[in-house]
């Protein structure tokens, strides 16, 4: 049994023994958690502020707007830089942007419009940090540890959500809100410091794009050929606007629904989490992903957010809150893997820009839209959509994929030559190399 267990663990946590990524993985740990604070700290404040769910949702709107507005340049600057350098200026930025929220959070009224600005700066942030991040996770680790570093980063960013949430809770109630923001600033220290100690010379960078008109354009044109890039890409257009929108859903759930309070919502969002590490770490040990374990993930993630919407009360809530956060990061983990894996090394920034596009720059959109419906017809009719839209993304997954549901993604990077061939012919090669469905 203990060999068993020996076993279990390294598969899952393989890539760890690589210096570089375990300096990533810990600074990013610590900052994730901070970024929860601030998270929790907005959304709740801006609900104290205002006592209504459609200002939530324009929060919600002003942190990730920029990520929708200008995603596909962000990720073209990613394939551009030296992605380490770039991620390091834009967490300075990020720690600036945390002082002067807690700068805003300790005036008393706190002004609401200067709120909304200095989140829309940090909505720049995160559309620049994102595909920057994300594609430096695999120029960290060998191409047999891919798949398992790019779950583990995922399980990193759910495992920040069991701690952060329940955190800002505890200082909200004891201390104010200020001080999520500030604590959140100092966090960033943490990544700083990871990324100044990595050995440059252990790092696989990615050729790095050259400049060249209509960059942007080709990127969409290689996603449009590729069905494991642009079905799980429309998959999470559906859910990111739809269904991911727990900031502005859940505390709108748990106080007016539920008649709960925010201590207790902090703590269904972290039970949430706890599943959601559960899903990230069981994805983690695959060692193939297919568009089939994306369209099951959603599936899953459909039915828990539809039981988690019928909770009558918080008692049944709490014990389905970990099948919500199992479902959804499962989700989220099998599509940003499919989609990491399989794109070409140079479109990697601008695959996973779009990826981040659809996801969190969905949230303009949809978060309005449930903080509204949640306004006019109870927080569980957002719950409810979020199901819906869940279930329409895996008949999509199901009916588009149907051709390649059985083909694994393997984790092989594509030679030096392949590399520097013309998109048209990548994707000839790319289809013939494809396994046949079963």
């Amino acid at each position: 049994m203990s060999l068993r267990i020996r076993n279990l663990r390294r598969d899952t946590f393989k890539s760890m023994h690589v210096r570089n990524f375990r300096l990533f993985f810990g600074g990013q740990l610590i900052s994730q958690v901070g970024n929860w604070l601030t998270m929790i700290a907005m959304t709740l404040l801006v609900l104290k502020i205002t006592g209504n769910g459609l200002a939530v949702g324009l929060m919600a709107a002003c942190q990730f707007a920029p990520v929708l507005l200008f995603g596909p340049w962000a990720g073209l600057i990613a394939d551009r830089s030296d992605k380490r350098k770039l991620l390091f200026i834009v967490q300075v930025i990020a720690m600036f942007q945390s002082f002067a929220l807690a700068s805003l959070a300790f005036m008393h009224p706190t002004p609401l419009i200067p709120l909304y600005l200095v989140a829309l700066v940090g909505g720049f942030t995160v559309a620049f940090d994102n595909p920057a991040r994300r594609a430096f996770v695999t120029e960290m680790v060998p191409d047999e540890d891919m798949n398992n570093a790019v779950s583990l980063n995922s399980a990193l960013m759910t495992s920040s959500r069991i701690f952060g949430p329940a955190l800002a809770g505890v200082l909200i109630h004891f201390y104010g809100y200020g001080w999520c923001f500030l604590v959140d600033a100092f966090s960033y220290i943490a990544v700083l410091f990871g990324l100044g100690m990595m050995r440059t010379s252990e790092l696989r960078p990615t050729p790095v794009a050259v400049r060249a008109k209509g960059q942007v354009r080709e990127g969409l044109r290689y996603v449009r050929t590729v069905p494991e890039l642009w079905i799980p890409l429309v998959m999470m257009t559906l859910v990111g606007t739809l269904a991911f929108n727990f900031n502005v859903v859940v505390p709108l759930f748990v106080e007016k629904s539920l008649n709960g309070n925010v201590s207790q919502f902090t703590l269904v969002l972290s039970a949430m989490s706890c599943g959601s590490l559960v899903g990230a770490l069981s994805v983690a040990r695959r060692k193939s992903i297919s568009i089939r374990d994306v369209v099951v993930a959603s599936l899953v993630f459909g039915a828990a957010m539809a039981l988690f919407a019928a909770a009558p009360s918080l008692g049944f809530a709490f014990p389905v809150a970990p099948l919500v956060g199992f479902g959804s990061i499962s989700f989220l983990t099998a599509s940003t893997a499919i989609v990491q894996i399989y794109a070409a090394p140079k479109m990697r920034g601008r695959v996973l820009a779009l990826q981040a596009m659809v996801f969190l720059g969905s949230t303009p959109v949809g978060g309005p839209i449930l903080g509204a419906l949640s306004d006019a017809w109870g927080a569980r009719s957002g719950l409810v959509v979020g199901a819906l839209a869940c279930f329409a993304a895996a008949a999509f997954g199901l009916i588009a994929g149907r051709r390649v549901l059985a083909a694994p993604v393997q984790n092989d990077r594509m030679s030096e030559v392949e590399q520097d061939l013309p998109i048209e012919l990548l994707d000839a090669g790319n289809d013939a190399r494809r396994p046949l469905p079963a």
